[in-house]
């Protein structure tokens, strides 16, 4: 069996395999978006098409919708070229249950693929789509870096320098082209529209709309835009840049996911490297619980996803989910482990959480460091959330999530996962920040990471990291064994307020991470003890 268009016309050989197929016409699907595209999403990796694209499934399986969403690329061309249009845009999503035991579905609401580039003939149609009055959406999942518009210097990259100097007609830089993309759709009737980031960052909504008017500004200075342009951005009711929380695992993909495909008679079903080091397949492995929760700010309407299970709700509450998730009871947890994971040699999040000291330390950090400064969401309860995540999501072995990928961009994500619950700690009077004692030890278990070197003594490779060359230059004078040698060295690193959105030193915790830094080196092996003296811990 292939994954094509013409393939799943054969229903009773699909059904036969125990996969589950669109319950709708999707050529008909596909056409209808050509003619009203309602939904086009940038980012057409895996949480695309192993969540978002099965929201509009599920709405189309229903009858709720006649439309799919058209995806569009602007940093991987080849995720296109080698995994859409093969696959006549088909995805197959494929559930791992915490048995064992595999859901699997062709997901044919991917109904068209558009690559963002200038010099692509795409580009036309993606102005078209977006000059277009049906169209209500345009969602991104293009990763928290993709918004950064400044080195670490404070400076405009250089991409964006240049886009910012040659006007809409030429950009090079994602934002830069979302902002060139909404002036088309200004120019073309002043349309309303909701562009709304699903990237997993908090305040991702205020992010995109301050990094696109930034773009818009320093154009309209140059006089590249009209100066109506500006007005029609920060109106609400015509642009819309809606708050969400997105939560679902989706990890590389898996031999053993693809293995058992092909014993079920599939073809092609080969796991792609790309040339930028994505790596993706035809399917998409993924946990079973998954929640989206959004800010209902859609001034062209929008497909009734509430009838696929995400939750629509005001700003606040939002908020307060994502706050939840993003700074104590997920994302925090998912960082610690890919520290320690890395530089204890696991392979796995699911193995992590058999090792009595990293299970101990995320139950630290979620229960007894993060549950307190946490404001009950109300449509989700913190508790019962954190508890599904340590007891039931993590130790999932069938989800083959890796350390060393979600050790991706830590510097990026410092500041929200811990930094934010140090200033909470900060802000309350019954609260000593100075108290903090697991969320420190895993700064100083970042420090420690820097340096390249696992517990073993051994090199291992780092995962990328925008700032990843200045960080090592900070450690590389520091050596394994010799506490003398950390000297000032971590202090340009934990006095960064870019990277932690504070300084530790004057909030009372950056002598005791160097403290634990210390202990972290002292030579091989040094990290497991570490690990077993404060989290009292037995292997």
């Amino acid at each position: 069996m292939l994954l094509t268009r013409e393939s799943i016309r054969n229903i009773d050989k699909w059904r036969q395999a125990g996969i589950k197929l669109p319950n709708y016409d999707v050529e008909k699907a596909a056409e209808e978006t050509k003619e009203n595209p309602t939904w086009l999403h940038f980012g057409a990796g895996n949480i695309f098409r192993g969540f978002i694209s099965l929201l509009q499934q599920n709405l189309l399986d229903k009858g709720l919708s006649k439309t799919g969403i058209i995806a569009v690329e602007s940093y991987d061309y080849e995720i296109i070229e080698k995994i859409y249009v093969p696959y006549d845009n088909l995805s197959m999503l494929v559930v791992m249950n915490l048995d064992g035991t595999l859901e699997i579905e062709v997901i044919g609401s991917i109904s068209d693929k558009i690559i963002a580039d200038l010099s692509h003939s795409d580009w036309k149609r993606l102005k078209d789509v977006f000059a277009n009055p049906y169209l209500q959406i345009a969602s991104f999942t293009i990763t928290e870096k993709a918004y950064n518009l400044k080195d670490f210097s404070g400076e405009y990259i250089k991409e964006v320098k240049e886009d910012i100097e040659n006007g809409p007609e030429r950009p090079k830089n994602i934002i830069s082209k979302i902002t060139s993309l909404v002036y088309e759709r200004y120019l073309n009737g002043q349309h309303p529209i909701a562009l709304l980031s699903l990237d997993n960052f908090s305040g991702n909504g205020e992010r995109l709309f301050n990094s696109i008017k930034t773009i818009a500004e320093e154009w309209q200075r140059k006089s590249f835009v009209e100066t109506g342009f500006l007005d029609y951005l920060t109106d609400s009711t015509k642009v819309s840049f809606p708050l969400s929380m997105i939560d679902k695992i989706v990890p590389r993909p898996s031999e053993e996911v693809k293995k058992k495909l092909e014993d079920l008679g599939l073809e092609r079903m080969d796991i792609i490297k790309t040339s930028k080091n994505t790596i993706i397949a035809p399917f998409v492995n993924a946990e079973k619980i998954h929640y989206l929760v959004i800010e209902d700010k859609f001034p062209n309407g929008r497909p009734p996803l509430e009838e696929a299970g995400v939750i629509f709700t005001d700003k606040e509450t939002v908020e307060k989910v994502e706050r939840m998730k993003v700074t104590t009871c997920l994302n925090p947890l998912h960082t610690t482990l890919a520290i320690f994971g890395c530089l204890l040699n696991y392979n796995t999040i699911a193995d992590e959480m058999k090792d009595p000291c990293l299970k101990k330390l995320v139950e630290k950090i979620g229960y007894d460091e993060g549950l307190p400064v946490v404001v009950h969401p109300g449509v989700l309860d913190p508790e019962e959330f954190l508890r599904e995540v340590i007891e039931v999501r993590f130790p999932n072995p069938y989800m083959p999530d890796t350390p060393q990928r979600i050790a991706t961009d830590t510097s990026q994500k410092m500041a929200i996962r811990f930094g934010e619950t140090i200033k909470s700690y900060k802000q309350r009077e019954d609260l000593n920040v100075t108290d903090l004692k697991y969320i420190p030890l895993v700064i100083a278990g970042w420090c420690r990471y820097l340096m390249g070197i696992d517990d073993e003594g051994k090199a291992m490779t780092l995962s990328p990291d925008p700032l990843l060359e200045d960080l090592k230059s900070h450690v590389s004078n520091i050596r394994l064994g010799d506490i003398e040698s950390v000297k000032d060295n971590l202090r340009p690193i934990l006095s960064n307020e870019h990277i932690f959105g504070l300084n530790l030193y004057e909030v009372g915790l950056g002598e005791k991470i160097e403290n634990y830094f210390k202990e972290l080196i002292a030579g091989p092996g040094a990290v497991k003890n570490t690990l077993q003296k404060y989290l009292e811990c037995e292997e």
